[in-house]
């Protein structure tokens, strides 16, 4: 008995004075029940994916969601953490109870309030999700900036390529009201160094780098017999997670070796290639992320991931269109949330509910999720079925 989703809400992500985490947590949820046509009460199960890092004093989120609903009382709920990954990690763990029986009802919520922390207070948060043997004191802008380093001793200095997919994400941005940053700032401003765009971790440029958000994301899945009822149904073509080493001195970065096993792990048990995907929501915590992607789900060979770009692989009208939600870069990332953001709203492109950033027949849609430095890594292929 494997999972369905059938309904999701997704608060807007951005700099949200005023809510709480608790808020952004009930929000969501009451939004995703109405839309599945579920009560409160039908739930089995509740998973909160939540990273923290203490960026609030909510050490203790699980419980939150119940103080919207009464019908949630007394209901087993579980904080589900993994870096940046968590939300993705709250999605596999519930889909993982419902194909086992424990459940047939799940409310799956990612979330995340970020801005109570100064930029300082957040980039030490999120610090503490790598190997700190090695790398404490290391933030993830250097972390990425190592990467984007290492790439272009390798294959050149490739400034402009991460300048186009930062430009891409933030146009593509423009058709999402769920976005924090709704503006096409164009290709000119995310390759220029000035004071608004200034050297964050050289070669990283602020553009480069994605948001600090507030936000909160939330999935009703259902047992599939529960499915046929429903006002919509999707399913798991696959859903695969993979762990690789913490320490990046273990690892070729450039190899991107735990994100591209995921991807293959999922074409492999959904039957398809890369050909057959129609559109892709992936993990852009920094532009150089996505490049990598780009190779690692096999769009592109190795240190061809800027001709993806060039060739418009990537763009709304491409072969493979990729985050046009915006992406982490301009729809923003409170951390928690992006992994079941990113499986909202892959639902709702295979059912033809994405609105302004529908993709026209869209019928594959990916999700990539990663925690770390492609340290925790999930790829989701999702297909609409048939109800009624």
């Amino acid at each position: 008995m494997d999972a369905r989703i059938i309904g999701w809400g997704h608060t807007k992500f951005g700099r949200l004075e005023g809510k709480t985490l608790e808020d952004l947590i009930q929000d969501a949820a009451a939004e995703a029940l109405e839309h599945a046509g579920i009560s409160a009460g039908e739930v089995d199960a509740i998973f909160v994916g939540h990273f923290n890092g203490g960026m609030v004093k909510d050490g203790f989120p699980s419980s939150l969601v119940l103080n919207f609903d009464e019908g949630l009382r007394f209901k087993p709920s579980t904080r589900v953490e993994n870096a940046c990954a968590s939300g993705s990690a709250a999605v596999y763990t519930a889909r993982t109870a419902i194909q086992a029986g424990q459940a047939r009802v799940v409310l799956v919520i990612g979330a995340e309030k970020m801005t109570a922390l100064d930029t300082k207070g957040v980039t030490e948060a999120l610090m503490t999700a790598a190997y700190q043997a090695e790398e404490a004191g290391v933030s993830f802008p250097q972390t990425f900036a190592r990467f984007a380093d290492a790439y272009f001793q390798k294959y050149g200095d490739q400034s402009e390529t991460l300048a186009r997919i930062a430009a891409k994400n933030h146009a593509n941005a423009v058709n999402n009201p769920l976005a924090q940053m709704q503006k096409d700032v164009g290709f000119d401003f995310c390759n220029t160094v000035s004071d608004k765009n200034p050297m964050v971790a050289p070669p990283l440029r602020l553009t480069d780098c994605s948001l600090i958000s507030d936000g909160a994301a939330a999935l009703v899945m259902v047992a599939e017999d529960m499915a046929q009822e429903a006002p919509r149904s999707v399913k798991f073509r696959a859903g695969q997670h993979v762990n690789d080493y913490l320490p990046m001195s273990r690892r070729d970065i450039l190899a991107f070796e735990g994100p591209a096993e995921a991807f293959a792990r999922a074409y492999e048990e959904a039957g398809v290639t890369v050909d057959d995907i129609d559109l892709a929501e992936v993990h852009d915590c920094f532009t150089i992320a996505e490049l990598l992607v780009y190779e690692a789900m096999g769009l592109v060979s190795r240190g061809e991931g800027p001709r993806a770009i060039a060739e418009g692989l990537v763009y709304r009208d491409g072969k493979l269109p990729v985050n046009l939600s915006g992406g982490l870069k301009a729809k923003g990332h409170p951390v928690g949330a992006t992994g079941v953001s990113m499986h909202a709203l892959c639902a709702a492109q295979v059912t033809g509910e994405a609105g302004g950033i529908q993709k026209d027949g869209a019928e594959l849609a990916m999700v990539f999720n990663m925690g770390g430095s492609g340290v925790a890594n999930y790829c989701s292929i999702l297909e609409a079925e048939k109800t009624g």
